[in-house]
């Protein structure tokens, strides 16, 4: 199963959806489907953006759990 850390990562830098859209470019509705963990697929431009952002690696971002 594959875990996104999003809402963790923006928890801890008390962010919000908007926040991330406004200084990402990112589409709100695809934040709010990674922080929801509802999203099928994603853009890799997206996870590049978001790591960025949060100055993390993907691994931090992204997760597999068994």
């Amino acid at each position: 199963m594959v875990k996104i850390n999003l809402s963790r990562l923006m928890g801890e830098r008390k962010l919000k959806i908007s926040d991330v859209a406004r200084d990402t470019g990112l589409n709100r509705g695809t934040i709010t489907r990674l922080y929801h963990e509802t999203a099928e697929r994603v853009e890799l431009e997206a996870i590049e953006k978001l790591c960025i952002y949060l100055e993390c690696d993907v691994e931090d971002l992204i997760e597999i759990q068994e």
